[in-house]
């Protein structure tokens, strides 16, 4: 027997959309210089949200000199603990403002409202809060005895996460002492601007935060700015190594979090029901749009037709849908040009012989959606083992002994994340051990904490964000 879900519509009341944003720099929105802008629709509709600036690279000077001056004439002067006082404050506002973000989020990103309301909004705010409480403590960060921050720090970030992104680069950077010029993503800039918002209601001095849209070439112009000291960049592997050639042979200190194919690992004795769910949670959260997604399934050879048969009834119950419906599993997919990506690798599975399923189900005539869907008979040569999809797609292979697991998963250029499924602490401890990866759960999956540092090998990325070991990023001579 099925129960159908009655829609739960979140109320888009909460938010109030202008009719078009300006960059904010110094504190003021400001238009840009030329008066050039770009529009932002809602992928799961198409519908234009609104017009908002587009950056020159004068715009981006402008942005840096207010950061700069900020910085030498404010922000640096400033005592520790009031520093702190301004991230306890953004992380209260963001609190307070909760629902207003997360039904802007859903409407500019194409996620569903639980994740936004229950997961990139909380956790945003507890990265102001986490870090707040490091802004007077950095001498005890094992950094050092006076540790110094960088100075201008330019930040580029993704559209998978958009508040959640600005966060993990935001708070660091703030509580270390430095000053910002951040760049969201072009398809998702409304969470920024909002936040610029809660910058002037936290009376942040201005200056402190600049927050500048546009496209590759505004983050392009940041990147290669004479004035600024530090890069963050959240994004493609293939523009982190561009970023990394466009410093090579400046001062300038990077933190690159690129992407990832991660593998998620079932032992024949893991817990199956549990497991299921955090395979689903693993590849289907936010669309698969995660870099740390778990996108190749390795499993154990004897469990293998269980394993699949739960994975897809499990699979037919996911309900996709209007984002801002409270009951939808799985929002629209970010963009037409992720859709078309996520089209492109998915039939290279079909050409190379894997096979391909997914539940019947009915996508919406409107937006950008792609059903959730599994291959099976995939092996290691398959461009779906190998390349990032950043969709809602997961490749299964299978091994026999634990150790031809682990030569499977790290068979990859990647090493951001992997997951273990097994009822042995000593199994658990074993593969991680020899798993080459920054971040490994172990029966849970895509669980994040803002104490705990986040991170890849390879060509995955450098550095650390979040935690004791995301301070130094943003402090000299620790990056």
């Amino acid at each position: 027997m099925t129960f159908e879900y009655a829609p739960a519509l979140e109320s888009t009341a909460v938010v109030k959309i202008k009719p078009e944003y300006g960059l904010f720099i110094n504190g003021k929105f400001v238009p840009a210089k030329g008066g050039k802008t770009f529009t932002t629709i809602n992928p799961a509709t198409e519908e234009t949200l609104t017009k908002v600036a587009f950056a020159s690279s004068s715009d981006v000077d402008k942005a840096v000199a207010a950061a700069r001056a900020a910085y030498s004439k404010v922000w640096s002067k400033m005592p520790a603990a009031e520093r702190g006082k301004y991230l306890f404050r953004i992380a209260r506002i963001l609190q307070e403002r909760a629902r207003e973000f997360a039904v802007l989020e859903t409407m500019d990103n194409g996620k569903p409202i639980r994740e936004t309301r229950d997961i990139d909004i909380p956790l945003a705010a507890s990265h102001f809060f986490y870090h707040a409480g490091w802004a007077d403590k950095l001498e005890h960060a094992g950094m050092g005895s006076s540790p110094k921050p960088h100075g201008v720090v330019g930040q580029v970030i993704p559209w998978n996460f958009p508040l959640l992104m600005l966060s993990w680069k935001i708070a660091p950077a703030l509580a270390t002492g430095n000053t910002v010029v951040l760049k969201p993503a072009e398809t998702t800039p409304l969470t920024a601007l909002l936040f610029a918002e809660v910058c002037q209601q936290a009376d942040l001095p201005p200056g402190v935060v600049n927050i500048i849209t546009g496209d590759g070439s505004t983050g392009s112009a940041i990147v290669n700015h004479p004035d600024i000291d530090k890069i963050a960049f959240t994004g493609s592997t293939a523009v982190g190594k561009g970023i990394a050639r466009a410093i090579a042979g400046t001062k300038k200190a990077a933190t690159l979090e690129l992407g990832g194919k991660g593998a998620n690992i079932i032992y024949e004795d893991a817990p199956l029901d549990e497991t299921v769910e955090g395979i689903i949670s693993g590849i289907f959260f936010n669309q698969g749009h995660v870099c740390c997604a778990g996108s190749r399934l390795l499993v154990q050879e004897n469990i293998h037709d269980e394993v699949i048969e739960k994975l897809k009834r499990r699979i037919s119950m996911i309900r996709i849908g209007n984002p801002l419906d409270k009951n939808t599993d799985l929002g629209a997919i970010n963009s037409s040009a992720q859709l078309a990506r996520i089209n492109e690798l998915a039939n290279s599975g079909d050409l190379e012989g894997a096979e391909r399923w997914s539940p019947a189900c009915e996508l919406p005539t409107k937006g950008f959606w792609y059903p959730p869907t599994i291959f099976t008979g995939v092996t290691q040569a398959h461009r779906i083992a190998q390349e990032e999809i950043f969709g809602p797609v997961l490749s299964v292979l299978t091994f026999r002994t634990p150790q031809e697991a682990i030569e499977k998963a790290n068979n990859t250029p990647f090493g951001l994340s992997a997951g273990i499924w097994t009822d042995k602490g000593s199994r658990i401890l074993w593969t991680a051990k020899h798993l080459k990866a920054g971040v490994i759960w172990a029966n849970t999956f895509n669980k994040f904490d803002p104490a705990s540092p986040f991170g890849g090998y390879k060509e995955s990325g450098w550095g650390r964000e979040g935690g004791r070991h995301g301070l130094a990023a943003y402090l000299k001579g620790n990056h």
